[in-house]
Formats: structure tokens, C-alpha cells, sequence
């Protein structure tokens, strides 16, 4: 906007004006013939000259005045021409100023050439007054006249031509184009060439002008105006060299030089079928077919009742003396008939064995037919039983020496904690050391040092309307947070904040970055600080708030400054020395999906976001001062938003520690809720595992101290655990301490419930003792308990393979917990039982051991009322033929819709989840989302390989004149020109270039004449450096290495704008041979941004296209440079990659999806095998079991894809965690299942659902879902979405297919082994029904006079296991056959 002249602008010369301005201005004297200016009559209080009216003809140039025209505008005297309408005084300062404006366009030699060809014949052309008016002139106070103003008549063609050479010029150091400096208050996507002259041209707006100059355009060059014909200039175009020695413009300078883009790819478009999703349609056909599939079989080829298939002959005379051998307790078991347990039912010959001799012939023709792993498994299982038998009979018989071994191998073990360490960097908890971001990030910290610290604050305007300001160019709309009393909040606040620690302790000066102090210049200031707030462009003076003039009727304020400034940064630099960049300082000025472009309206914000940036070291220990002032700030900002902040503010703010802190914070404020869950489950088992009959022998009965006991068991093999990682030196994480608890609860608890009931229900015989009877009751669930725990355990030992840090802590923590529960159980649990069994003979009180009750009858043994819903009222109800055709449909729908939205999946974790609810960060994270709208940078390494001294492979890098056409820069300026896909929005700054343009300008460099060493160039007492250039204009290879050191430690000004100190002082790392003086580059950065990122989708494919460019790079360099001859071990060590601070977050969704499957199929191959070999190589159950732990698994996949719940490490722990504990859902009852001796599949399926159902039920999903119901509560985001919704489902989704699915499931495939099957089966020769109140003949069984277990009784139309006992005489009748 014009009408500004009034405006105050910072005293800071703004250095990228400098350049393009003063060259245009040389004495003009109008004369009847040539000339209208000649030599120096003024200078004004800017130091800039002022030229003598002449109208006289052009004057001779001295020699030394040839010489200097020669430098820059050597085509005016091509022909010898000699006489010009300027002296040599002009001709310097021309030069002086043009060499100032080529560290910008001399990058480009046409757009250069082009821009002097205009400013060379308005200066000294002997035809001035053809194109030339003196508009106005004035008298300094010496009476001297001087030009005030002037008309320049120039062709559009000119204008145009010259505008298009010089519009993509770019500037290195900051990634943008030089337009965005030189077009004034234009940025270069809203420049034009009538704008940037008339800028060049206008002394209102440009404080390096020092008279007015007027582009007065003409159609074509014979159009004439005020009797003026018009200067039409020859001009070159960018891609096209101006001669034999001066190539075209690089194609970072020049879009037209640079090569045709490939095609962009086509998006991929989901696939469809009929206009819907292909994988949905395809997933509804399988069901559809499958369902039509299955339902022909069970209609077309029902089962049939194996007892129909037995008949005469061998078959039948083999089954017949399978079953006396069975009955005569062949196998070796010590168990009674009518003593089946839930998890064993072979029969023993421990003095119960019905009269009759063996029939070993008819065994060995059993055995010959038997296969050779239904025989090994038979042996096996008879082996786990005798070898739990006689270890739980051992233990129990010595119960207090083992409870006081087992507790002094926990201290022991226990001890091991005091050297754990509790990871709680999201660096080290995510990302493997072995991995590359991690690896990449330590190179990089290390080599250049991290990138900065971060304090932010984002400032949202709360009810306070739009500005509507109205200027000469028509009314602009200001968003609210330019509201005079908010800006000047933010002012205090910003001020407060910066004096913070200044007074006692660290202060921000201490610790901030000043990139424009350098080493020599002693302590830092705090206005040396970078602060990027937009009160940098109003010099941090409040009292620019008041500024008002009046120009052609309309107000001109602040906001008109801010508004210039927000459009060029560059002409209102900060107090540090720098330019505030808008897109920083402002937010909430682009709509959702927007990106930064050059019509984004800045001054729309609705936020303001002040940025402090801290120095950060990879040396920790340095860190000390950064932490402590952080801390400060902290607490100053949480009381300032709780007591001070004004009703118009939303204020959301952050540090660099924060996160961390926060999350350490997290951990501590859940501990009552996990607590909380804990106990609920811990008075859960406690209450439920007694089994109380009589009112009158409650506290006798209950087994509340034996509970508490196996709920300590729990917790001490959680400690052993951590004990043996500590001792070990595996770092823990606070997902152990949060979640291995539940897991091992969930698999222990299940154990004992399985062993106590497994007691309960079956009582001790007459001749038995405690021990002995507590011995045989572990023989029968022994086995299972151990399948369940080893499966488990090598299922996490296996997840322990993981790469990511927190997946392998906890996978190894979880297994090495359920290894030291299970054998806690078998040693110390069974103690505890032994003394709780003894304590309820001796009718001792439960919790008062001490305290004996009155003596009552024991009742006798009697069905829990959960076993016998079981029993009476599900069971038969499930196996129905019609409901179990329903469930097999319901849940192969239910497995096929999974399927079919599994990939939809969101893969990520929303940051804002990591925080708890009351966090200030949660509510930051939230306003970053909404408001901040600039990508993260990111710095391209070039790790150590070439040799920058040498030009082939500076042309590999650089991107300006003789540079490669593939070199780094250019690929990655090419990348930018594509951000949809590459996701980089700027070009990548380069030192080398600006190292070369640096150079040239010989008072940029200079050196102690004492020492030789470095000299900043503003001091004057220094020596200039003698750079030798070759013939490409940059240093030699000597002088390469002698005077980089130089560029890196100048720092920039007017004079100097291409110094390296503040942009590239951390950039390069070089070392210095002290024989030689030469430094050698080890290592370099370029640093470019993304563009906006907003997802985690953003985030990690903007990861992935770096890397692919990175890729392309490092094979071009390698390739390079073995086609020059180096050796390929050598050129196969240059590399390229890219590093942003989030890469190390991000890294692992890139591979999210097969880290998943391979954790899955590893744990389910592992649970497979221990299935395998400890269920006696029984495959086929190994596969009952391994398929509906995959369908829980994949339809917990489906329940995330509904309860939003994201892919990510947090949820691969639970899938992880979700495989083992569906072990137990699922073991248990095909276990039972496979040594039924129920005669067909669905009273096999029945028998064991009804002797498991109601363990599985109450052992874990009664235990845990009370537990998990509370974790709803946590103020944890993560726990509410990550533990308590997917804990919910794996116990609910786990429980269906456990209680539910895979009865029905096995009631159509199970399998029974012949040796099993011909050992174990039980059946009557005829049907007889049986009754539960029905007698036994005792003188015919030897059957203790006991009443049935319940695992023996019926429900329905099916006979029970246990109907052998009204059939015995049959059996004796068959056996003496």
C-alpha cells in the first residue's frame, strides 16, 4: 500500500534492499543535446548522493573512468567511445552498489546483465535526454541545485523481459526468491515488473532512494511521450548463456533452464467393484458362499452318533476291550471313575479297578494300530500327570518351608529393582538404537548438535471482533488479535517472560539462541535473542502503537506498518537482526487443507504465536540451565493463565521439557485409578474363590486369605520380573508397571480359579491325605496350566524380537512375569492351599486362622450356581442344532466384516492422546493442530566423502552458475516445485553457494594482520583477504579451504549480506590441518521445510518422500563419483539423508502394518508349537486353538477400526498382549475337549464347556472386567482409549469365541486320536439314563460312597462322561467275555 512516508521503520538498515536501489541513481543534467546530469552536487542525511542537473553534451571519462566502467557496464564502450554524461566518481559509486546487488542476482548472469543494461544507460549514456525528464529539482544549504526527481521513459517489452530473467532468482540462505525481498512490500508471488521498478523507483517506500524516479512504460520502442522516446535495453533470456564464457541461469535461478519434470504419477484410486469397495465386496462374497457352503453340509451330511458306527466284529470287540482296559485303569491313572476332572479324565487303578484280568493282546493290537504321535501324545500326557502329581504332593507336604523359599527368592529377586531404569523419553521408548531415524538423529545431534529448544505460546483472541482499517488502496480486514489492548497484553506478557531468571538464577540471555553474536563478541543481550513474535516488526516499542499520519484523507497507523511488514518481512527486521517470518509469528490464517501460498492473507489471523528459541546440546549435562529456566517459565505461565490473563485470551503454551514432564506426571496421576481396578479385582478373587454352602460355616468356608495369597503370587512374580531386567540392565518402561499387572492377573488368576474349583469339586478320597490329595488334583490341571503359561510366555519371549524399545521391554518384562507366576503357583500356591485346606478341616476362621469355629457337619460337595447355569441352562442351549448353525454364520460374518475393514485402520498416534485431560500440553497440542500454519524444517546430511576444494564436486552440490543439472541443491529445489507429492514447500538454503557469492565481494573477507587468523569485516583495523578465483569465479582449492573458516564466523550485515555465521555457523563441520591451514568439510547440512503437516498420515509419508529423495541423491553422488574414478568402497560411503525432529516419532508406521503381522504370526507360530508339543502333538487341536486366537485377534482389529482406536506401538503392545491371553480362552477347553470320553463331537464339546465354561468365565472375564470398567475413568487419554476400550475388547471379543464359538466349533470339526479315543471313551453297550440322586453299588464299582462330582453330572438328552457308574455290571459282563 502506498501513502507510508511518514511511517517509522526500524533504524536497522534492512540488508536485502540495499542492492537493488542506489544503482540506479547518477547526476542528471538536462542539456538541448545529451546529457541531463553530470557528477556529485549533494548528499542527503541517509548518505546517499544526489547528481547535478547538466544539459550540456556528454564529457570525456577519464582512463581510471574507462577502467571502472569496464567492471559492470563494459558494453558502453565496446565501440571506444570515450565521452559520457557521467564522471568517475559516478561510475564507482555504481559500481560500489551493483556489486552489492549482484549477492542476490548475480546468480543469474542474464537476469544481471539485463537488470545493468537499463541502469548503466540511464547512469552515463551520452543520449540521456532521449529518454530522460528532470522532473524536479531542489538547492541544498550551500545554494547548490541537485535532482529531487526525474521521469525514466522504458519500453513494457524491457520491463517485462527483465522482470521474467530475474523472477526465479532464488537466495540460498533463506530458501525464498529474491523477489520476495526487492518487490517492496510485495511478496514475489504478488509481484509484477510495474511493481518492482515503480519500488526501485520510489523514494516513499524505499529508504535507498534519493530521488524519485518515474517508470514511464511504452508500448514499443517508437511510441513517443512527453517527447520522449523510450530506453529499450537489450535483454537476454534466463536460459540462454550471454556468451562463450557465461553459461545460462541455473535451473534453481531459472525455471525454464531447468528439465521437464516427469509426469506426476496418477493417484491411486481404491479399488472398486460396481462402484463399491473392492475388499468389502470380495469379503460379502466369502461369507455369502461360506455360509451357503456350510449350510449344505449340515444339512446334506449331518454327524451321526459314533455309537450307531459300533458294531460286531473287531471293531467292536476292540472298542469293547478298550474299555475294560479303560475301566481297568490300563494307562496307569490314579483316578476313580466318578472323579474326572475338568481337565483329566483317565481313569487309575489306585485301588479302584473293576475285577478282571488285562488284555495285553488286545493293547498291543491297539497300540500297532495307533498312530506313532497318538501314542507319543498318550505317553506324554501320562508322564506330565504322574510328574505334576508328584510335585504338587511334594510341595504340599511341605508348605511353610516352601512359602519361606519362595519369599526369599523374590527378595532376592526383588532386589534387582534398586538398578532398574525407567525409560520416559519418547525418543528411547519408540524408536530402536539400531534404528535408522534413531541412528540418523544421534549423527546428527552429534555432529551439528540438536536442533533448538522450543518455548511457545499461541495466543487465540477470545470475543473480540475483526478490524475493518480503511487505507488508500481500499479497506483491509485485520483479525482480531491486532486489537490494540490485545497487542499490548502480548507485549507485556512477551516482556515478562524475557526477563524472567534475569534478576537471581538462569536467564533467558544465559541460554538463548543469538545467532548474530558471535564467539568474539562476548555476552549475549537479551535483544540478541531470537524472538519471533510480530512485535519484532514494531521494534518491541509499545509506543508504535501510537504512530498516526494522514496521507490523501485516509489514517495511517500501526496497522499499515504491521500490514508492510507481515507482506516483507525483510523490511522491518526484528531486534535480533532478523526477519520475522509471518507464518510463525501469526496464526489461524488458513482454512482446514490449505497451504501457505502468495495469497494467503497474513493479517486475517486469529492467533498470535510467540516463539523463544533455547540452544540445545547433545551434552546433557549442558542442559542444566536450559531445564532450570524452562521450569521457571513453566510455573510463571501456568500462574499467569490461572490469575492474569485477560478474558480476550486463550492462552496454550509449551517448553521443550514439557512432554516429558507431563507424561512422568501422567503415570503419577493414574496410580490411584490402576490401584482403584486392582483391588476391585483383587477383593473379586478373593470373595469368589471360597465356595460357602452354609451360613453357618462362612468365615470357615471362604477362601478370602487363600485369594490374597494368589493375589501377592500375581504381584511377586511381577516384581521378580522387573528384578531379574534390573539385574539384567534392561530398561523398564511405565507401560510394564501399567499393564503387565493385568496380564499376568488375567493368566494367573485364571490358573488358580482352574485349580481351586478343580478342588473344590472333587473330594478327597478316604485313604487319601491333604498332600496327597492336593497332589493328584495338580496331576490333572498340571498340564494345562503349564500349556496355557508356556504358550504365553514364548509368545511375549518372541515379541521380545520387536525392534521398538517399548514392545521389547514389555514383551520381555510379560514373559518372564508369567514363567515366575507359573512357577510360583506350582510351588508357593500349592503350599498356601495345603494350609487353607487344613485350616477349613481343623474349622479354623478364615483371615483368624487362630480362632476355631463350632463343630459342624460338613456338608457335602455341591455345584457352584455359576456351574450349574453351565451345565443346566447354557450348555444345552448352545448346542442346539439350529443355534449352533446361527452362531458358526453369526461369527463368520462377524471374522469376514473384520477382514474387510481391517486396512482402514488409521495408522499413527495423535499426540494430543498422550497427554493427560488437565494437561496445559493436551490443550497446546490442540492449538498447534488449529493454528500453526508452517511445516517442520528439515536438514538434508551429507555425510564426510568429497572433497569441496575440487570443482567436479562442488558442481555435485551447489546449484548456481556451472553447477550440475542433478546436483543436490537442484533435486531438492525440484522436489519443492512438487510439495503435493514431495511434502517440501521451500528450497534448501546452501552454503556453498552463498560461500561463493561471499567471495567475491572482497571487503567481506578479511584477517588479523598480526595473527593471519579470522577478522569480523565491519572491523577496520583488518587486512583484506586475497581470494584467488578460478575460472569459474569461485576460490581456488588452496584458497577453498583457507578461508571457509572465514564465511562460517562473518557474520552478515549491509555491506556483507551473504556472511555464513548466522545461517550456516552450525551447518558445516569441518577440521583444520595446522600443517597447512587447510580445513577439510567432514560434514553438511542444507536445510529446507515441509509443508504444513497436520496428521500422522502427513507426518510419516512427508518421512517417507524425503527418504526417496535422499535415495536419489546418494545414487547420483556414488554414481558420480565412481565414474570419475573412485573406488567403490570409497564413493559407496557419501550419503545423503534427511533428518526432521519428528522422523524418530514417525519411523515405525512406516513399516506399522507388517511390524504388526510379524508380531502376530510370530506369537501365534510360537502358541502353535508349545500347543503342539504339550497337548501331546496333537495338531489338529493346535489348529482349533491357533484359529480362534486369529479370530479374536482380527476381530479386535475390527473393533479398533469402530472404537477409532489407531495402529500404532501402544496398540501392537495390546494385540501382543491380546494373543496371549486368548491362549487361556481357548486352551483350557480344547484341551478338555481332546480327553473327553464323551462319544460324539457335540457331547465331547459339552462335556468340556461344561467343565470349563465357568472357570474361563469367572477366572477371567468376571476378573477383569470390573478391574478394566474403572480405567473409563482415568484422566489418561491413552489409558481411556488404548487400555480401557481395548482391554474391554479383548476380554469381551476373547470370552465369545472362548465361551461361545469354540464349542460350537469343535462340536463340527473336533477330532478324537484313535489311542485316545479307543483309551478314553466311556460309553454304555446300551443307553441308560442316569440321575445325579442315583446310588452306586459300591460292591460292584468299589466306588468311594460319595455323591457325584460335578463334572459327572448330564444335562439334556446328553449322558454325562460319567453314566459308566449304573452300568458297571455290563462292564464286568463285557470284560469276562
Amino acid at each position: 500500500m502506498t501513502g507510508t512516508r511518514s511511517l517509522r521503520f526500524t533504524t536497522s538498515i534492512p540488508l536485502q534492499l540495499l542492492y537493488f536501489t542506489v544503482i540506479f541513481l547518477n547526476l542528471f543534467a538536462a542539456s538541448k543535446q545529451d546529457c541531463v546530469w553530470y557528477g556529485v552536487c549533494n548528499t542527503n542525511s541517509d548518505d546517499l548522493n544526489q547528481y547535478c542537473p547538466y544539459n550540456g553534451t556528454a564529457k570525456q571519462m577519464s582512463p581510471d573512468g574507462i577502467n571502472l566502467l569496464k567492471e559492470r557496464c563494459g558494453f558502453l564502450v565496446e565501440d571506444g567511445a570515450t565521452e559520457f554524461c557521467c564522471d568517475s566518481q559516478q561510475v564507482e559509486i555504481l559500481n560500489k552498489n551493483v556489486k552489492l546487488a549482484a549477492n542476490f542476482l548475480d546468480r543469474c548472469p542474464s537476469c544481471m546483465a539485463n537488470l545493468l543494461r537499463h541502469i548503466c544507460d540511464f547512469s552515463c549514456s551520452p543520449k540521456q535526454s532521449e529518454f530522460i525528464k528532470i522532473v524536479s529539482t531542489k538547492k541544498n544549504k550551500n545554494e547548490m541545485e541537485y535532482i529531487d526527481s526525474i521521469d525514466l521513459h522504458i519500453t513494457a517489452e524491457y520491463l517485462n523481459n527483465t522482470y521474467k530473467s530475474c523472477s526465479q532468482v532464488s537466495v540460498p540462505a533463506t530458501g525464498q526468491l529474491a523477489f520476495d525481498i526487492m518487490c517492496g512490500t510485495y511478496q514475489a508471488s504478488r509481484c509484477s515488473p510495474t511493481k518492482w521498478f515503480e519500488y526501485m523507483g520510489n523514494t516513499d517506500g524505499n529508504p535507498y532512494v534519493p530521488f524519485q524516479i518515474n517508470y514511464i512504460q511504452h508500448e514499443n520502442s517508437s511510441s513517443i511521450i512527453d517527447n520522449k522516446r523510450p530506453l529499450n535495453s537489450l535483454t537476454v533470456p534466463c536460459n540462454s548463456s550471454l556468451n562463450a564464457n557465461t553459461p545460462a541461469c541455473s535451473c534453481t535461478d531459472c525455471e525454464a533452464s531447468c528439465p521437464l519434470p516427469p509426469q506426476e504419477p496418477p493417484k491411486p484410486m481404491p479399488l472398486t467393484i460396481g462402484g463399491f469397495d473392492a475388499f468389502t465386496v470380495i469379503m460379502i462374497a466369502v461369507f455369502l458362499i461360506g455360509s451357503i457352503l456350510f449350510l449344505m453340509g449340515v444339512c446334506l451330511f449331518p454327524s451321526k452318533n459314533i455309537d450307531g458306527l459300533v458294531g460286531d466284529g473287531l471293531d467292536s470287540r476292540l472298542y469293547k476291550a478298550s474299555l475294560g482296559r479303560r475301566l481297568a485303569g490300563h494307562i496307569g491313572s490314579d483316578l476313580a471313575p466318578e472323579e474326572d476332572s475338568p481337565l483329566q479324565s483317565k481313569i487309575s487303578s489306585d485301588g479302584n479297578e473293576v475285577d478282571g484280568p488285562h488284555h495285553d493282546g488286545i493293547d498291543v493290537m491297539i497300540e500297532n494300530e495307533s498312530g506313532y504321535f497318538d501314542q507319543l501324545g498318550a505317553k506324554t500326557e501320562k508322564y506330565l500327570e504322574a510328574f505334576f502329581t508328584a510335585w504338587g504332593t511334594f510341595f504340599a507336604s511341605s508348605p511353610w518351608l516352601t512359602l519361606v523359599g519362595g519369599i526369599c527368592f523374590v527378595a532376592v529377586l526383588g532386589c534387582g529393582i534398586k538398578y532398574l531404569d525407567i525409560t520416559t523419553d519418547p525418543v528411547k521408548l519408540w524408536a530402536s538404537p539400531m534404528s535408522r531415524s534413531r541412528v540418523e538423529r544421534e549423527y546428527f545431534d552429534s555432529t551439528f548438535q540438536p536442533f533448538f529448544r522450543l518455548e511457545q505460546i499461541i495466543i487465540r483472541a477470545v470475543d473480540l471482533p475483526d478490524i475493518v482499517h480503511d487505507t488508500s488502496n481500499g479497506p483491509i480486514r485485520f483479525g482480531p488479535v491486532f486489537d490494540r489492548q490485545f497487542l499490548t497484553d502480548v507485549l507485556n506478557l512477551q516482556e515478562e517472560i524475557k526477563a524472567l531468571g534475569a534478576d537471581n538464577g538462569t536467564s533467558l540471555a544465559d541460554i538463548c539462541y543469538a545467532p548474530l553474536v558471535s564467539e568474539l563478541a562476548g555476552d549475549v543481550e537479551i535483544s540478541n535473542c531470537v524472538v519471533q513474535s510480530i512485535w519484532g516488526y514494531l521494534g518491541d516499542d509499545i509506543e508504535r502503537l501510537d504512530d498516526k499520519s494522514e496521507e490523501n484523507g485516509f489514517n495511517v497507523t500501526y496497522l499499515d506498518e504491521i500490514y508492510q511488514c507481515i507482506n516483507n518481512p525483510y523490511l522491518c527486521l526484528a531486534p535480533f537482526g532478523g526477519p520475522v517470518d509471518p507464518a510463525i509469528g501469526l496464526g489461524g490464517f488458513l482454512k482446514p487443507g490449505e497451504q501457505i501460498s502468495g495469497n494467503t492473507r497474513y493479517e486475517q489471523a486469529n492467533a498470535i504465536i510467540l516463539t523463544f528459541l533455547v540452544k540445545n546440546h547433545h551434552d546433557k549435562e549442558k542442559l542444566r540451565p536450559a531445564l532450570e529456566w524452562e521450569k521457571r517459565y513453566v510455573e510463571y505461565m501456568v500462574n499467569y493463565t490461572k490469575t492474569r490473563m485477560s478474558k480476550h485470551m486463550d492462552i496454550a503454551f509449551t517448553s521443550e521439557r514439557s512432554i516429558e514432564d507431563e507424561l512422568n506426571r501422567e503415570s503419577q496421576s493414574d496410580v490411584l485409578t490402576i490401584l482403584v481396578s486392582y483391588l476391585i479385582m483383587f477383593a473379586y478373587i478373593a470373595i469368589s474363590l471360597g465356595h460357602v454352602q452354609d451360613v453357618r460355616r462362612a468365615l470357615i468356608d471362604s477362601k478370602i486369605t487363600l485369594g490374597v495369597g494368589g493375589v501377592i503370587i500375581v504381584l511377586a512374580s511381577v516384581v521378580s520380573s522387573v528384578g531379574v531386567f534390573g539385574f539384567v540392565g534392561v530398561p523398564a518402561t511405565l507401560i510394564i508397571v501399567e499393564v503387565i499387572p493385568f496380564l499376568v492377573l488375567a493368566v494367573g488368576v485364571d490358573n488358580i480359579f482352574i485349580l481351586v474349583q478343580t478342588y473344590q469339586r472333587d473330594p478327597r478320597r478316604a485313604d487319601e491325605t491333604h498332600e496327597e490329595h492336593i497332589g493328584r488334583i495338580l496331576g490333572r490341571v498340571g498340564p494345562s496350566m503349564l500349556l496355557t503359561s508356556v504358550s504365553e510366555s514364548c509368545c511375549f519371549f518372541l515379541g521380545g524380537l520387536s525392534d521398538m524399545p517399548a514392545v521389547k521391554a514389555f514383551a520381555l518384562y510379560a514373559g518372564m512375569a508369567l514363567l515366575f507366576d507359573f512357577l510360583l503357583q506350582i510351588t508357593c500356591f500349592v503350599s498356601l492351599l495345603t494350609l487353607d485346606t487344613k485350616r477349613q478341616a481343623e474349622n479354623r476362621l478364615d483371615i483368624f486362622c487362630c480362632i476355631r469355629g463350632k463343630k459342624t457337619d460338613v456338608p457335602l460337595a455341591s455345584d457352584g450356581l455359576l456351574y450349574k447355569f453351565f451345565k443346566s441352562v447354557y450348555v444345552p442351549f448352545l448346542m442346539r442344532k439350529t443355534v449352533r448353525i446361527i452362531i458358526m454364520i453369526v461369527f463368520f460374518g462377524w471374522l469376514c466384516s473384520s477382514i474387510a475393514i481391517a486396512p482402514r485402520i488409521d495408522i499413527g498416534l495423535n499426540q494430543e492422546l498422550s497427554m493427560p485431560e488437565d494437561s496445559f500440553v493436551l490443550h497446546y497440542f490442540k492449538s498447534l493442530n488449529k493454528y500453526l500454519n508452517i511445516g517442520p524444517p528439515v536438514f538434508f546430511v551429507l555425510k564426510n566423502g568429497l572433497n569441496f576444494s575440487t570443482t567436479i564436486d562442488q558442481n555435485l552440490i551447489c546449484s548456481g552458475q556451472f553447477c550440475n543439472s542433478d546436483s543436490l541443491i537442484t533435486q531438492i529445489y525440484l522436489a519443492s516445485r512438487r510439495s503435493n507429492l514431495t511434502y517440501i514447500a521451500k528450497p534448501a538454503s546452501s552454503w556453498i553457494d552463498d560461500y561463493f557469492d561471499w567471495s567475491q565481494i572482497m571487503s567481506c573477507c578479511k584477517y588479523n594482520p598480526n595473527t593471519g587468523g579470522f577478522c569480523p569485516h565491519q572491523d577496520t583495523s583488518c587486512d583484506r583477504c586475497t581470494i584467488h578465483k578460478n575460472k569459474y569465479h569461485r576460490p581456488t582449492e588452496e584458497d577453498f579451504g583457507k578461508y571457509l573458516p572465514f564465511f562460517l564466523q562473518d557474520n552478515p550485515d549491509d555491506n556483507c549480506a551473504k556472511a555464513g555465521h548466522a545461517a550456516y555457523g552450525g551447518s558445516v563441520r569441518y577440521s583444520i590441518d595446522s600443517h597447512t591451514n587447510q580445513s577439510y568439510v567432514e560434514a553438511s547440512n542444507f536445510m529446507a521445510y515441509h509443508s504444513i503437516l497436520k496428521t500422522s498420515a502427513d507426518y510419516y509419508q512427508a518421512l517417507r518422500a524425503a527418504r526417496k529423495i535422499s535415495a536419489n541423491i546418494t545414487h547420483m553422488l556414488q554414481g558420480r563419483l565412481m565414474s570419475q574414478g573412485v573406488p567403490m568402497e570409497e564413493a559407496l560411503k557419501v550419503e545423503v539423508f534427511p533428518y526432521s525432529v519428528f522422523y524418530v516419532f514417525y519411523e515405525q508406521y512406516l513399516t506399522m502394518w507388517p511390524d504388526t503381522l510379524q508380531s502376530m504370526g510370530i506369537s501365534v507360530l510360537a502358541i502353535f508349537i508349545v500347543t503342539f508339543l504339550l497337548m501331546g502333538f496333537d495338531i489338529h487341536s493346535s489348529l482349533v486353538v491357533v484359529i480362534t486366537i486369529t479370530m479374536i485377534v482380527i476381530n479386535l482389529g475390527g473393533n479398533m477400526y469402530y472404537w477409532n482406536i489407531s495402529l500404532n506401538a501402544v496398540s501392537l503392545v495390546n494385540l501382543v498382549m491380546a494373543v496371549g491371553i486368548s491362549v487361556e480362552f481357548c486352551s483350557h477347553l480344547v484341551h478338555s475337549f481332546s480327553i473327553s470320553v464323551e462319544g460324539t463331537r457335540e457331547k465331547r464339546a459339552a462335556d468340556a464347556l461344561t467343565k470349563m465354561g465357568s472357570s474361563i468365565f469367572s477366572g477371567i472375564t468376571l476378573t477383569k472386567f470390573g478391574g478394566i470398567l474403572v480405567l473409563a475413568f482415568a484422566k489418561s487419554q491413552i489409558f481411556q482409549v488404548f487400555y480401557f476400550r481395548m482391554y474391554l475388547g479383548i476380554v469381551l471379543i476373547g470370552a465369545a469365541h472362548g465361551l461361545i464359538f469354540l464349542p460350537v466349533l469343535l462340536s463340527y470339526i473336533g477330532v478324537m486320536h484313535d489311542a485316545r479315543r479307543r483309551t478314553n471313551r466311556i460309553s454304555p453297550t446300551k443307553p441308560t439314563s442316569y440321575h445325579p440322586d442315583e446310588t452306586i453299588n459300591q460292591s460292584t464299582t468299589n466306588y468311594s460312597p460319595v455323591r457325584p462330582s460335578a463334572s459327572q453330572s448330564s444335562f439334556g438328552s446328553i449322558n454325562s462322561a460319567t453314566n459308566m457308574e449304573t452300568t458297571a455290571p455290563s462292564y464286568r459282563i463285557m470284560l469276562e467275555e
